[in-house]
Order: C-alpha cells, then sequence, then structure tokens
C-alpha cells in the first residue's frame, strides 16, 4: 500500500500545474446547476478528476450537449465532488476539490487530464474524431472510468461506442484478481458484487434497473496489459459515493464504494 501511494505520488508531481485550465460548470442532469461550489474550489490540485463530455443518442436530456444537462451529466457535480473529497480523507492523493469537464472537440484539452469518468456511457454518440482523439488519448497513457449504466440495451450503445474507440481490441471481463481491485485495498470480492442504483432503491427494487441484474466489471488493455478502460456495467459506483449516508443506501456497498474510489485512483495513475 505505501509503494502504491509512493507511486503515484511520483507520477502526480510529475504533472506540470500549467496543465490544469480554467474550471468550467456546466448544467446537471439530475441537479441544480447552483450546488454551492467548495470554498477551495479555485486551489489547484495535482489530481483532477475529468468528466467525460459527449453528445447523446436519442436527444436525451435538456438539450444541447455542450451546454451540460444531458446524460454525460449524471451524478454530476455531486459524484465528482464526492470523489474527490474520498480521495482526501483516505489517501495521500492531493486532489482538487472540483471536477473538470472535458469535451473531446476542444481541441486538445483532454491530454490536461489523465483521469476521466464517463456516466451513462450506453446514450454516448461519438463522432469518428471525437472516438479518434479519445483513443489516442487512452494509448498515450489516459485512464477512463465507465460507470452507472444498466440494461442489455445500455450495453449495446456503450459497446458501439467502444468499438468505434478501438475496433481491434477486445472488452475483457475483469476477475478479483486484477490490481485494480487490491492496488491499495484488498477487495476482490468487489468483482462479483453489485454497486446498486439510487433510484432502483428508493423505489424498492433490488438496486438495479432494466435486465442488469447481474454485475460485470470489464475492461480494454493496452499492448503492455495496462487497464486503460475500467468498465463497471450493471453499477452504480458514483452512487455508493454520493449517497453513503443515506440510510437506505447498503452499508456495506458504501465500504466497498469507498475503498474503490481511492484502488481506481491509485491505479489509474501508478500505471
Amino acid at each position: 500500500m505505501l509503494l502504491s501511494l509512493f507511486c503515484l505520488l511520483l507520477v502526480c508531481l510529475s504533472w506540470p500545474a500549467q496543465a490544469q485550465r480554467e474550471f468550467r460548470v456546466y448544467q446537471g442532469y439530475e441537479y441544480d446547476p447552483d450546488l454551492q461550489l467548495p470554498p477551495d474550489y479555485q486551489v489547484p490540485g495535482e489530481f483532477v478528476s475529468g468528466r467525460l463530455m459527449y453528445p447523446s443518442a436519442g436527444r436525451r436530456g435538456w438539450g444541447n450537449w455542450e451546454l451540460g444537462g444531458t446524460t454525460w451529466a449524471v451524478d454530476y457535480p455531486r459524484g465528482d465532488r464526492t470523489f474527490v473529497s474520498l480521495l482526501r480523507r483516505f489517501s495521500t492523493i492531493n486532489a482538487r476539490s472540483v471536477e473538470q469537464p472535458v469535451n473531446l472537440n476542444d481541441g486538445d484539452d483532454v491530454y490536461n487530464w489523465p483521469f476521466l469518468m464517463a456516466g451513462l456511457a450506453g446514450y454516448w454518440d461519438l463522432s469518428d474524431e471525437m472516438a479518434a482523439k479519445l483513443r489516442d488519448y487512452l494509448l498515450r497513457g489516459g485512464f477512463l472510468f465507465c460507470d452507472s449504466f444498466f440494461d442489455s440495451g445500455s450495453w449495446a450503445g456503450f459497446a458501439a461506442g467502444m468499438n468505434k474507440i478501438f475496433p481491434d481490441r477486445p472488452i475483457v471481463d475483469l476477475d478479483g484478481s486484477h490490481p485494480v481491485f487490491n492496488s491499495v485495498y484488498n477487495i476482490p470480492a468487489l468483482a462479483e458484487t453489485q454497486i446498486p442504483n439510487m433510484n432502483a432503491l428508493s423505489r424498492g427494487g433490488a438496486g438495479y434497473l432494466g435486465d442488469g441484474r447481474e454485475p460485470h466489471w470489464r475492461g480494454v488493455f493496452d499492448d503492455h496489459g495496462r487497464l486503460m478502460v475500467l468498465i463497471a456495467f450493471n453499477n452504480d459506483v458514483a452512487d455508493s459515493w454520493q449517497w453513503a449516508d443515506h440510510p437506505r443506501y447498503p452499508a456495506d456497498k458504501v465500504n466497498l464504494g469507498l475503498r474503490l474510489a481511492v484502488n481506481i485512483a491509485v491505479y489509474a495513475l501508478s500505471h
């Protein structure tokens, strides 16, 4: 654990401060855009959680995706800010308190943010140019965590987008032995565990949506065996972060989600 955190610190310190561009706020998919900013939101951090912006298939959301309010902004910004607050609390990572929405059409900006999260990626509708840029970003060392999507229909949409990004690379299942499940905390059982969706729980359900009863943890690797894309299919890890204090959300799933937050960041930044 100490070695992993030491390696992470070395990687973080190698990032130039000038790479961090301006902070921007967009319309959330679920939340009030006036959600209060943390008091230190203007303080730079050596780790910044990027949020992948993308156009949505089927015009889901509130209009122009480049202004927010569509599926890329699910759990945004509350989930993102809870994620970095967990890193601050449970690791030595110097994380900025606010996220960075990243638009692939915004020149070379994506290369400034080595860590990206994508929510509801079953609805992404990437152009050929966006897919090519994301492919190059990932092959250069970037990391993408795809979360918060359920059922076979969403998987079909996600797989179509991933095939556009990496037509020559398979999506493979991960088991509990993969380092992402033990980079800091040893949580191999997570590979067979579903992290539930809060909306489904609130309706009295079992925590999944559609036919997404069975959780799958999957990934896409580069030629050197580095995990470039971590896929939490039929899971909602971000909900375990942002609803950690809610009595309806299962405490054991919160516990796993908190540990995974640290593991993901440490793995991404030390590989």
